[in-house]
C-alpha cells in the first residue's frame, strides 16, 4: 500500500512540474515582441531551458504516467574450471575421487542448493554451500568401480541460485577394466520331464591382465549340477560348462558354483546355477469359482492351457457337463497354449451335490483328458438347501 501512495504522490509532482513550465515557457515567449534586443537573448535562453524541462517531461504528456523503472538487483553466477573428468582407465574395484572447482562470478552469494548423482554407484561429499563473490568453492565426486565395465560415464546434477544457469550438470567418464570378466554370474534351466535328461549352459571367463590367469577345478556340492572347466587360450580365456543331472529332488533348485584364482583382486569366482522344473500341462487358473447362483447376467471365464514338452499338444472336445453352457477353444500359440472361453448363462444355477466340471480331451498319453472343476461357494452350515461346494474331480 505504500508503494501505491508513493507512485501517486510522485505523479502529482509531475504533473504540477509541468504546468509550471509551460506556464513559464508561454509566458516568456509572449514578451519577446516587446523586449529590448538584450533582454530577448536572456529569454530565449530561458526558453531553451524549458525546453528541456519540458522534454524531461515528454513520457507524461500523453496522459499515462511513467513510473521510475525497477534496478535489477545483484545476482549470484557460477562458474566451473571443468564439468568433465576424465579418469582414464582404472581396474574394477578402485574408487574415483574428484573435487569440481567452482567460482562465483556474480555480485551476489552464491547458494549451491542440491547435489544430486543419478545413481549408487556416484556419492557427493561435503560441498561448499554458499561462496560470496569472487570466491571459490568446490563439490567432491566419488565413484565406486567395483560393478562397472567398459567405457562409463556417470553424472550428477548441481542446483543452485544463479538465475542464468540454475542446473548444471557434472560428468565423470573413463574405461573400468575389470581384471576378470564373467560373462554371467547366474545360470538358469528350464526344464520339464520331456527334457532332455542332460542340458549344459556354458559361463565364460576373460583375463584382460599382462599375467597369466590361473584357475581351480570348479567346486559344486549339489547333485543336480555337473562343473567342468574347460581352457579356450591358456592363462586368458576359459569356459566352465554347467551340466543339469535329472532326477530333480523339488521343483525349484539353486547351487553354487565356486572357483579359485590367481588373481589377488578378484581370487574367487562364484556363478549360481538355477533349475526350474516345469510342469509339461499347466491350467490357469485350475479351477473355475462361480458367485452364487442363479445369475443375474451371463458369467464369462477363460482358461488357459500351457504345453511346455518337447512334442506338440493337439486338444479337442472341450465341454462343460451341464446343458446351457457354451465352451469356444482357440490356439493363441499353435500346440502350445490354448484359451478356452466358457460362457455360464443368465438364471445359471448349480443344483446340491451336482458335480461340474470341463474337460477338454488331448493327445498327450500321460493326459488324455484334462480336468478342470467348477466350484461356488457353501451355504451356511444349517441351511436346509441351497448349492454346496463340489470337491475337486481327479484326473485321469
Amino acid at each position: 500500500m505504500s508503494s501505491r501512495v508513493q507512485s501517486t504522490a510522485w505523479c502529482q509532482r509531475r504533473r504540477s512540474r509541468r504546468k509550471s513550465a509551460i506556464a513559464f515557457l508561454r509566458l516568456r515567449v509572449s514578451g519577446l515582441a516587446f523586449a529590448t534586443k538584450s533582454s530577448v537573448r536572456a529569454r530565449i535562453s530561458l526558453c531553451l531551458a524549458a525546453s528541456v524541462v519540458l522534454a524531461g517531461l515528454a513520457p507524461t504528456l500523453g496522459g499515462t504516467e511513467a513510473l521510475p523503472a525497477a534496478a535489477a538487483g545483484p545476482a549470484a553466477r557460477i562458474q566451473f574450471a571443468s564439468a568433465v573428468y576424465d579418469f582414464g582407465t582404472v581396474d574394477a574395484g578402485e574408487v574415483i575421487e574428484h573435487a569440481f572447482v567452482f567460482t562465483n562470478i556474480g555480485l551476489a552469494t552464491l547458494e549451491i542448493l542440491d547435489v544430486r548423482p543419478e545413481c549408487g554407484c556416484t556419492t557427493a561429499g561435503t560441498w561448499n554451500k554458499n561462496v560470496k563473490p569472487g570466491k571459490i568453492g568446490i563439490i567432491p565426486l566419488r565413484l565406486n568401480s567395483g560393478d562397472l565395465g567398459g567405457t562409463v560415464s556417470k553424472s550428477a546434477s548441481v542446483t543452485s541460485n544463479d538465475p542464468e544457469q540454475s542446473n548444471v550438470v557434472l560428468e565423470i567418464k573413463g574405461t573400468v577394466r575389470r581384471p576378470l570378466g564373467v560373462s554371467s554370474s547366474t545360470v538358469v534351466f528350464h526344464v520339464s520331464s520331456e527334457s532332455p535328461p542332460n542340458e549344459t549352459k556354458a559361463v565364460y571367463i576373460v583375463s584382460e591382465r599382462d599375467e597369466p590367469l590361473k584357475l581351480s577345478e570348479p567346486y559344486c556340492t549339489n547333485s543336480s549340477f555337473r562343473v567342468e572347466l574347460r581352457t579356450v587360450r591358456e592363462g586368458k580365456e576359459f569356459e566352465l560348462q554347467i551340466t543339469t543331472v535329472p532326477p530333480f529332488a523339488s521343483s525349484s533348485i539353486a547351487a553354487p558354483v565356486t572357483l579359485k584364482t590367481s588373481s589377488a583382486k578378484s581370487p574367487t569366482i562364484e556363478v549360481t546355477a538355477y533349475v526350474m522344473v516345469q510342469q509339461v500341462v499347466t491350467v490357469i487358473p485350475p479351477e473355475i469359482l462361480l458367485p452364487a447362483g442363479p445369475f443375474s447376467n451371463a458369467v464369462h471365464e477363460v482358461i488357459t492351457i500351457f504345453y511346455t514338452g518337447t512334442n506338440s499338444l493337439s486338444l479337442s472336445e472341450p465341454a462343460v457337463n451341464v446343458p446351457g453352457v457354451a465352451v469356444q477353444m482357440r490356439a493363441t500359440q499353435p500346440r502350445r497354449s490354448f484359451n478356452l472361453t466358457v460362457d455360464f448363462p443368465a438364471g445359471f444355477q448349480v443344483e446340491p451335490d451336482q458335480k461340474v466340471e470341463l474337460t477338454v480331451k488331448s493327445n498327450h498319453p500321460r493326459f488324455p483328458l484334462i480336468t478342470v472343476p467348477v466350484i461356488w461357494p457353501q451355504p451356511p452350515p444349517n441351511s436346509a438347501d441351497g448349492p454346496v461346494k463340489v470337491p475337486a474331480a481327479a484326473k485321469n
